[in-house]
């Protein structure tokens, strides 16, 4: 026979009582469906009958007691409280995702930099504008660009670089002020603190957004032959 999920609670009633629980608690599981979707009212009703049936058909010479009584009613409004505040995060959630997609959408048509260490040459000779994100100071930085065959065909020195994104456009020459050929390249980054150790720098390429596509884990920009990436990616907007 099927078992009420508040039988527990009923401890002290009689064997009447407790029969009177479990076809209770059977009826309300049978149109209610499971415990994971009751929701909190039904879950107060269910609470309601139970309770009734045992006041109704407790033992005369063993009452139930006052604080147990007290202590169930606690119980249950704890639940029906949690189960509400559930339902308003939820609620939440859902608002804040369609404000999300309403900015994400503003993004279209814009160049931003995401993680990458990409740099594209057109048939005319320009570059894309890369980036760099350097997580403290660095008293020195170095950016190399390499094409397929990592032969390096730009490299610049810079001093004093704060922390923080950074953007930089290359113009598309190497070290003789020739134009390189059409393509993909690599950008390096190395850097270095004030007191000589290394600063972690992370490389950005330069995604255009040509729409925004709705995910589990929120909008995603959609960037095209650059793929999908999250609002928590975008580094600067250009």
């Amino acid at each position: 026979m099927a078992t009420s999920p508040l039988t527990s609670m009923y401890a002290n009633a009689s064997s009447k009582a407790a029969a009177a629980a479990a076809s209770a608690g059977s009826t309300a599981t049978a149109s209610g469906g499971s415990s994971a979707s009751t929701g909190s009212q039904d879950l107060s009703n269910r609470f309601l009958t139970l309770l009734v049936a045992q006041m109704k058909n407790q033992d005369p010479m063993n009452p139930t007691d006052n604080s147990q009584v007290t202590s169930q009613i606690a119980q249950i409004n704890t639940v029906t409280g949690i189960n509400n505040l559930n339902d308003t995060l939820g609620k939440i959630t859902g608002q804040i995702d369609t404000s999300q997609q309403l900015q994400a959408s503003s993004l279209i048509g814009h160049n931003v930099l995401v993680p990458g260490n990409e740099v594209k040459v057109g048939a005319d000779g320009t570059a894309t504008a890369f980036g760099v994100d350097l997580p403290s100071d660095a008293k020195k930085m170095s950016i190399t660009i390499t094409d397929a065959a990592g032969n390096v065909v730009h490299k610049s020195e810079y001093a004093n670089q704060a922390a923080g994104v950074q953007s930089f456009k290359w113009d598309g020459k190497n070290a003789s002020g020739a134009k390189v050929d059409p393509g993909k390249y690599t950008v390096n980054i190395s850097a270095t603190g004030s007191d000589g150790s290394a600063v972690k720098a992370r490389a950005l390429d330069t995604g255009y957004v040509d729409g925004v596509v709705s995910g589990a884990s929120g909008p995603q920009l959609d960037l095209g032959p650059g793929g999908l990436v999250g609002l928590s990616n975008v580094y600067q907007i250009l």
